[in-house]
């Protein structure tokens, strides 16, 4: 009588594991990059405008991203790291940079939209202009810029929830990279040639009897 090893069709329970890792790594690759490049696209786009008056005329004022808060951009890019991370780490690890990749994308998004609002930096350009510290803006204006950093931030939380959720089912970089602490194996030394004087010479330099005596 033969027996038949049963293989799992595509389709069965066995499959879908193999077909969600997939799905989440390409979906969290994508949510990553594009969210990092959104973010960070935004904060160099204008956020605000305004005007402030000196010496009698109305000076025109405006901040980029970048001038109302840093905090977007910088945490884009560490999600962008912790993204490339993922996949050099394993089990605990993989869980801990998930986490911080989850983490910027909360970050970027919160600090967007409280700088969406913000009017400082334009504050401090029109104390500047008119010399005076106390000078403000007049006809403060924002743009959606802060949002779409926003939406950048909220990919790069996705990704991180999808790392999170899936990562176990993701590949890693491949083991002959790593060190271990096994020892590496010793050469042997060449048996020596009494007929050459060029090993005698060597195993006399290595300390060895090459007389074999």
């Amino acid at each position: 009588m033969e027996y038949v090893t049963a293989v799992p069709h595509p389709r069965t329970e066995a499959a879908r594991p193999a077909r969600a890792g997939r799905r989440s790594l390409a979906l969290a690759l994508l949510c990553g990059a594009l969210g990092a490049a959104v973010a960070l696209l935004a904060t160099r786009q204008q956020w605000a405008a305004g005007t402030a008056s000196v010496a009698g005329g109305a000076f025109p004022l405006t901040a980029k991203g970048s001038d109302v808060t840093g905090v977007p951009a910088a945490l884009a890019i560490v999600g962008l790291a912790a993204l490339v991370a993922v996949f050099a780490v394993r089990r605990a690890g993989r869980v801990v940079v998930a986490g911080l990749l989850a983490l910027c994308g909360a970050g970027t998004v919160a600090a967007a939209l409280a700088g969406a609002s913000d009017g400082s930096a334009l504050d401090d350009q029109a104390a500047k202009a008119a010399g005076d510290t106390a000078a403000g803006v007049d006809a403060l204006t924002h743009t959606a810029w802060p949002y779409v950093a926003a939406a950048g931030g909220a990919l790069i939380l996705l990704a991180g929830l999808l790392a999170l959720r899936y990562g176990r089912l993701w590949p890693a970089m491949s083991g002959r990279y790593e060190r271990t602490g096994a020892p590496r194996p010793r050469r042997t030394a060449a048996a020596v040639d009494p007929d050459r004087p060029e090993d005698l010479w060597k195993a006399l330099d290595r300390g060895e009897d090459p007389t074999g005596a």
